[in-house]
């Protein structure tokens, strides 16, 4: 297993409190998904996300509003990931299913940190694999980057493995995007589906487009 595991707590959650993250709600009193929450980070959403352009798993250039048209389970990582990434992307799908079966229309995403090696074709072969409604996306490693900051996310190439076969150390949160809202929620590795299905549910609701 690589060290993404180990680095959970410390890279997106350090960079996000770094950055003042744990900032009041910016809709106060107003806050239309107050009864959602569950998380003290997604008080403080609108300093996560915003706009990146990327690579599509087609070869088609796409920017974020392309992409996060319907509610998202985004998430970043890389193919060439022997488990955490296929363990959590699964878990991801499943929730999507749960989601889906109760009526409502939403999606995933993936976004490589490995531009390197992840072409088009290889993170369309990954997402099919995973999921019929996953999006993937990559790009140039300055679109890659510009994403992964918009997010707070973490990733590090390891420079001492194989030049081929090297891992590389990620965060790992999935985040829930909604169209024209943006990033309102955020699940750890531990989270089940049922609870991922719950929380978007319950955004979705709130967001007056449920099912």
């Amino acid at each position: 297993m690589d060290r993404t595991v180990a680095i959970i707590g410390v890279a997106v959650l350090a960079a996000v409190v770094g950055g003042g993250a744990f900032w009041v709600s910016q809709q106060g009193d107003e806050d239309q998904f107050a009864q959602c929450r569950a998380s003290t980070v997604a008080s403080g959403s609108s300093a996560i996300g915003g706009p990146f352009e990327l690579v599509n798993e087609n070869g088609e250039t796409v920017t974020n509003e392309d992409v996060f048209t319907k509610p998202t389970l985004l998430y970043f990582g890389y193919t060439f990931c022997p488990d955490v990434c296929p363990l959590d992307n699964t878990r991801n799908a499943e929730a999507l299913d749960l989601i889906q079966e109760d009526g409502y229309d939403a999606q995933m995403a993936f976004i490589s940190i490995d531009p390197e090696r992840d072409t088009p074709e290889q993170v369309k072969d990954f997402t099919s694999y995973i999921h019929d409604d996953m999006l993937g996306l990559t790009g140039t490693p300055r679109q890659v980057k510009a994403a992964s900051q918009a997010y707070r996310t973490y990733y590090k190439k390891e420079e001492d493995g194989d030049p081929e076969y090297y891992l590389v150390d990620h965060s790992t949160f999935t985040y829930l995007v909604l169209p024209e809202i943006g990033f309102v929620e955020f699940f750890k590795r531990d989270d089940t589906p049922q609870q991922i299905r719950e929380t978007t549910e319950c955004y979705i609701n709130a967001m007056g487009t449920g099912s």
